[in-house]
């Protein structure tokens, strides 16, 4: 056990019970791959909307979910190495796309990056509850702390969903179609993440 030499990390150990079924084990894999790439992801776009709006009056605010979602990174990050899951091989790539999309969508102004941030933590939230319904069937108990990692990371990415909402997401241009574009592109990194 390594919690000896890594106690910053002992909560890890709590978080995933260990496991001795093969497709289990196979779920939990594909469960952490996908979350830590998508929070990954996800700094990436706040990344680029701040590069482009940081200095405006939207910056603090971008910065607060931001602050979020490092937090999120960091502890994927930290389950992802003690529970010896191999990442997507596809990071580059999300590193560069996030940072594009966070980018290209701030460009259309404060509403346009708020559209942004409503399509994707839309997209992320319904993905998180995919996975409170698969954890559920499998073991709600056993899986007790994961679940409630998960819970609360999901009611934080909602937060930022409504925090776009509130901030004008909806008067961005073509707004509709800017969302839709932008969730299809999700469900596909997600689908990507999870096998590659």
């Amino acid at each position: 056990c390594r919690r000896a030499l890594r106690p910053r990390l002992a909560r890890c150990y709590s978080v995933v019970p260990p496991v001795l079924d093969q497709a289990e084990k196979a779920m939990l894999d594909r469960m952490l791959r996908v979350d830590h790439a998508g929070e990954y992801g996800a700094n990436h776009i706040y990344a680029g909307q701040m590069a482009v709006l940081g200095r405006t009056q939207a910056g603090p605010v971008i910065q607060e979910m931001w602050d979020q979602e490092k937090d999120h990174l960091k502890t994927f990050n930290e389950l992802v190495a003690e529970n010896r899951v191999r990442p997507t091989i596809l990071m580059p790539f999300w590193n560069v796309a996030g940072f594009v999309l966070g980018a290209s969508t701030a460009l259309l102004g404060k509403e346009g990056a708020m559209a942004c941030t409503v399509a994707v933590e839309e997209s992320i939230s319904e993905h998180y509850n995919s996975q409170i319904r698969a954890l559920m069937e499998v073991d709600p108990e056993k899986y007790k702390e994961l679940l409630n990692l998960i819970k609360k990371f999901r009611d934080e990415e909602m937060e930022h969903h409504d925090t776009g909402l509130e901030h004008d997401a909806e008067l961005a241009p073509a707004y509709w179609l800017l969302k839709n574009a932008i969730q299809v592109g999700c469900k596909a990194a997600i689908y990507l993440s999870e096998r590659i």
